[in-house]
């Protein structure tokens, strides 16, 4: 069929999505232009148009790559996100999945339903929200270190605790969030027939068989998918997250990636540098998606694209 023909008969459509792709365009790709003065020693103050600062802004070409590279703090950066997406990668990943599955055997609609609504209500809490309610549990004057006073023990603040930290943001994420991811799982679900279930049991197959045999093999393909993702997100842990209890616990236990760039673009205003290091971690993580992306082809899977 002629483009011009399918332009015509999708023109509805093309108007629905025109929106959507002017809002990427304009707050995911255009701020990628800015990324030049990272090859700069970028001045914001030379003028007031910012066009003209990048343009009059001298170049000193890899210069702020050799800093960030060189730059200790960086690595231990670095060393922190990664020990804490293995961290979420083993514990948080997978408890969605289990989740889906056991709603999805749940028969009564009103339990499932009840279930679902109650997994789903934290993702709507701010972060800010969320730690509150875990400093008023966890905190060193919250209700579990209260209670041990009360019976004559020695209470803890696992808040302020560097070792704990990341056990602890990954154990927030997971209330938060692990009720939200289970929605993907449970759409893969309803997909699956139900005459695949009835010719397992008829083979005498228990639930568990089913669920190993049929259930499992039908989420597979979505596993591979978010999995894919999910490392290619690999250096984005958590932001805002992180950054509220960054001083409760220290540089040392809780600066990631995001808040090292934070911290060195907006606190430090040393915009040309955190641009660098911004670079450095877009690269690293599409690196990550390709490498994931290839493995899951290889493992039978789509992934993100196909071959």
């Amino acid at each position: 069929m002629p483009l011009r023909v399918r332009l015509r008969r999708d023109r509805v459509l093309l108007l629905m999505t025109l929106p959507v792709v002017l809002l990427v365009l304009v707050f995911n790709y255009l701020p990628i232009l800015g990324n030049v003065v990272a090859f700069q020693d970028y001045d914001p103050y030379i003028s007031d148009n910012g066009v003209i600062s990048i343009m009059e802004s001298p170049w000193v070409g890899v210069e702020q790559f050799q800093r960030v590279f060189g730059d200790s703090a960086f690595w231990d950066a670095v060393t922190n996100t990664l020990v804490l997406f293995i961290i979420q990668l083993v514990l948080f990943f997978p408890i969605p999945i289990v989740l889906a599955l056991v709603i999805n055997s749940v028969i009564r609609p009103r339990v499932r339903a009840f279930a679902q609504a109650v997994l789903y209500l934290p993702h709507f809490f701010s972060w800010v929200l969320v730690i509150t309610v875990f400093q008023q549990i966890f905190g060193g004057a919250g209700i579990i270190a209260q209670t041990l006073r009360q019976r004559g023990y020695e209470g803890f603040d696992l808040m302020t605790d560097p070792e704990v930290f990341k056990f602890l943001v990954t154990f927030e994420g997971v209330w938060k969030d692990a009720g939200w991811g289970i929605i993907v799982f449970l759409a893969a679900l309803t997909s699956v027939s139900p005459d695949l279930y009835e010719a397992a049991a008829m083979d005498g197959a228990n639930r568990w068989r089913r669920m190993w045999h049929v259930t499992l093999p039908a989420l597979r393909p979505v596993i591979a998918l978010l999995l894919v993702l999910r490392v290619g997100d690999a250096l984005t842990v958590g932001f805002e997250q992180i950054l509220l209890q960054r001083d409760a616990v220290g540089p040392g236990a809780a600066e990631v990636l995001d808040t090292y760039v934070w911290w060195n673009g907006v606190r430090n205003q040393d915009f040309s540098y955190a641009a660098a290091a911004g670079i450095v971690k877009g690269v690293v993580s599409l690196g990550l998606v390709l490498a994931a992306n290839k493995i899951a082809h290889l493992m039978g899977e789509q992934g993100v694209y196909k071959k």
